[in-house]
């Protein structure tokens, strides 16, 4: 099968023919039909973080496709279904985070493109207990930023405590970005987008945003402090000194969510003003099995708009490029048919 491997980091990924795989016992193999192109994807490739992926592997963590087979032990999901290929690509199901339903904190987990092996395939074996069934009004092109874009950023909301009277300002308006406010919508309170291009910003403004800001032409946090304050800044931008305007744009008694992943890993952050204006600040990772059947619904409702541009897996590298330059819209998905 084809596949877009990793041999090296900081190389270019090579296109090759690799062994298809076959289902162990609580497995499926996936055809897969859409993949889309996520930040970490790159991160990965580069070994930017701490703990690096075992070279070779095969990056890919937002794929979509059809069971063709599955192993002995799987029950729930059976060959001809539609699937998603998350991040949490396992977990151990008996620790305590497991058991209380933060799986996505367990410390055994795998993870899709990264420890185990991705969507940038023709064909990816999942464990089947960690693949989400996609609803079959759901296109697999828009699935496919969902499943990881998506339940992360309405994971992000979710755990904002963002309510309908609440101001929540979204930093980074792009594939993450685009989706954080449409769910902070979906709650009821106003949204204020923050991007360094016009052209996200009237983006975000079609989207729902009652409020765009230009940090690149224009002070974002004074404008957002203006309003108020933000009660809720959630921060998509993979910039330490995003999270830090995202810090400054709070009301306080605010919340500051960290989201994206910068290669940078540090940003200031100051003590006296955290304390005393009551600050919170909270790591949002990933979303679980529950929160992306929740994404499915809500898409599956028409209460959100998945934007994105179709590649081949062939311009793996040259996608990889336009989205460190900042180049795409919204998400890059890799049509496999």
């Amino acid at each position: 099968m084809k596949a877009a491997v990793v041999h090296n980091f900081n190389e270019p990924l090579t296109i090759e023919d690799v062994p298809k795989p076959t289902p162990g016992p609580d497995d499926v193999v996936v055809k897969v039909e859409a993949s889309g192109l996520c930040h970490t994807d790159i991160h990965a490739a580069q070994g930017d973080w701490p703990v690096k992926p075992k070279l070779p592997f095969i990056p890919g963590h937002e794929g979509v496709g059809i069971v063709e087979s599955a192993g002995r032990n799987v029950k729930h999901i059976k060959e001809g279904d539609r699937v998603a290929m998350p991040w949490l690509g396992y977990a151990c199901s008996t620790c305590e985070y497991c058991t209380s339903g933060w799986e996505t904190l367990c410390e055994q987990q795998q993870n899709t493109g990264y420890s185990i092996d991705g969507g940038y395939a023709e064909y990816a074996l999942s464990n089947a207990n960690y693949v989400g069934l996609v609803p079959d009004t759901v296109n697999p092109m828009e699935a496919a930023p969902l499943t990881c874009a998506g339940v992360t950023t309405y994971k992000a909301v979710k755990v904002s405590g963002a309510r309908s009277s609440d101001l929540v300002a979204v930093f980074g308006i792009g594939g993450l970005g685009h989706l954080a406010m449409q769910y902070a919508n979906v709650t009821g309170a106003t949204v204020a987008a923050v991007d360094l291009v016009d052209e996200k910003l009237t983006l975000a403004k079609e989207l729902g945003a009652t409020y765009g800001f230009n940090a690149a032409t224009g002070d974002a946090v004074d404008e957002i402090k203006k309003l108020g304050g933000a009660d809720v800044a959630i921060c998509v931008a993979v910039s330490p000194k995003a999270f830090e305007q995202a810090y400054r744009s709070l009301r306080r008694g605010g919340t500051l969510v960290f989201v994206a992943l910068p290669a940078d890993n540090y940003m200031q952050l100051p003590i006296f003003e955290t304390v005393l204006n009551g600050i919170k600040i909270v790591g949002s990772i990933v979303g679980t099995r529950v929160d992306l059947t929740e994404t499915f619904e809500l898409h599956a409702a028409g209460k959100t708009r998945v934007m994105y541009e179709t590649r081949k897996l062939e311009q793996v590298n040259e996608s990889f490029v336009e989205v460190e330059k900042g180049a795409v819209k919204a998400r890059l998905v890799f049509d496999m048919n």
